[in-house]
């Protein structure tokens, strides 16, 4: 295996069609989302942008990647949102720095990277303050909130359950999140 630099990343990464994470050296792929991965990143797009709208804040979706500067991890969110100035690594704006919130929805391939070394990477954000990891095969949102400098969980999991998102000022309403979802196992509604 080659040894890629940062820069050399990058040139690669603007340059091709396929998203692709970075560490350490080593270019990774991305795996392509399943149709409850894209409903449930849409409906919370759609359950967050009304109430950040008037705010000083900002939401990207799943193409505007993120860099994590102490570890030098470049990857790519469902959605971000940062509130105050965006700071970005360069002039192309395209990798941002300073996230408030991250949200993940988990796949079956990814979920315990997104629980495990991913965020342990997203702890290293010094502007990070929440992030949620929303299940798809099941009606669960798990919410990690950083309080007292402690990163303190919150689980969710039936329709009716509501998640405050205090850095943010927003709500997430389960129902709201899964709408149009429906899951392989009839179970899932209620595991």
């Amino acid at each position: 295996m080659t040894f890629v630099t940062p820069e050399e990343y990058l040139v690669f990464e603007r340059a091709s069609e396929e998203k692709h994470e970075y560490y350490a050296g080593e270019i990774l792929g991305v795996r392509r989302s399943n149709e409850n991965h894209n409903l449930i990143a849409g409906s919370t797009l759609a359950a967050l942008h009304p109430q950040l709208r008037k705010r000083p804040c900002e939401m990207y979706v799943s193409q505007m990647r993120l860099k994590i500067r102490s570890s030098g991890l470049y990857t790519y969110p469902d959605i971000t949102v940062v509130c105050g100035t965006p700071e970005f690594e360069d002039g192309e704006v395209d990798t941002l720095l300073n996230p408030t919130v991250i949200i993940e929805v988990l796949s079956p391939s990814t979920e315990a990277y997104d629980r495990g070394k991913k965020f342990q990477h997203y702890r290293t954000i010094p502007s990070l303050q929440e992030y949620l990891l929303i299940a798809q095969d099941s009606v669960r949102i798990e919410h990690y909130g950083l309080v007292d400098k402690q990163w303190v969980l919150t689980d969710a999991h039936t329709p009716d359950m509501v998640v405050q998102l205090p850095a943010i000022d927003c709500t997430l309403r389960l129902s709201d999140v899964y709408e149009k979802v429906t899951f392989d196992d009839p179970e899932g509604l209620h595991s």
